[in-house]
């Protein structure tokens, strides 16, 4: 069963915590947001761009290609984008795009034209800059949204993991690319972890989003999302000010976290301690 979290941890402000006690609960909850998050940008937008991330998140789609989603949602009207992707052929084991396509895009009716990977033929430089020009066509067109404040695409909702060192995307601790503010799409060549070359959007265009949603799992997350979410340890010395987790700020949307209870672990442990001491 989802819950909320106490209210004697503190979350950064415009976050919501999402802590299930299983797997399937929380494939059905994220359905349901994504399924809310798509209908209301149909119905003020007329169409509904998701940026996805992938790895473990695939996973928990499963329940958007059943009853009732798979015949209530208007897949006609979905733009399918990727925030990060793996230098990689598209039949390649790493990417992003086999992964999505093997456990989502194939199990429902969205349009061939409106799914935009990247191109797996050029180098990764290039494939960085085509895919930021293809989304710069659909602002133009406002397929895809764009931000009042900083004209970046304004996607409706990106949809992130998390490693157990912080990363987003393919946006890793004290890399270069979290500095950029210019740029859209960027690459990176030195990924700490394989494959090495990656496309990743950037901090000021996950930021932009409508709405984020950060799916966790695993105890050996637990201390990054604590140290990402919390207001608590805003000013720690030991906080590293890099994680770029905790560097995802809506300027002007909202942050869902989606965590199981491994992941939720050092909160809870934060807040037991909390009522421990304060008992008389």
């Amino acid at each position: 069963m989802e819950r909320e979290i106490s209210a004697l941890y503190e979350p950064k402000r415009n976050n919501e915590i999402r802590i299930f006690e299983s797997s399937d609960e929380m494939s059905t909850n994220l359905a349901e947001y994504i399924s809310q998050v798509s209908e209301i940008s149909v119905k003020e937008r007329g169409y509904f761009a998701i940026a996805l991330s992938g790895g473990p998140l695939v996973s928990f789609f499963g329940k958007l290609c059943e009853a009732p989603y798979n015949k209530t949602l208007d897949w006609s009207k979905w733009y399918i984008f990727w925030s990060d992707e793996r230098a990689v052929a598209k039949n390649h084991a790493e990417s992003n795009y086999k992964l999505t396509k093997e456990g989502f895009l194939s199990k429902v009716p969205i349009l061939n034209g409106h799914v935009y990977s990247i191109n797996d033929n050029a180098t990764v430089e290039d494939a960085a800059t085509d895919y930021e020009f293809v989304i710069r066509q659909l602002v133009k067109v406002r397929t895809i949204g764009v931000s009042e404040s900083n004209d970046c695409p304004k996607f409706d909702l990106i949809l992130l993991g998390m490693g157990s060192d912080g990363h987003v995307a393919s946006l890793f601790p004290n890399h270069p690319a979290l500095e950029l503010k210019d740029d859209w799409v960027t690459y990176i060549t030195d990924s700490p972890q394989p494959p090495p070359e990656r496309i990743t959007f950037t901090l000021p265009v996950i930021n932009s989003a409508s709405n984020i949603a950060i799916v966790v799992t695993g105890d050996d997350k637990s201390e990054a999302v604590h140290v990402a979410t919390s207001d608590n340890n805003a000013d720690g010395p030991d906080t590293p000010s890099s994680l770029p987790a905790r560097m995802v700020e809506p300027t002007d949307g909202k942050l869902v976290w989606f965590l199981d209870k491994a992941a939720a672990s050092s909160m809870e442990a934060e807040k037991g301690a909390f009522e421990q001491h304060h008992e008389y």
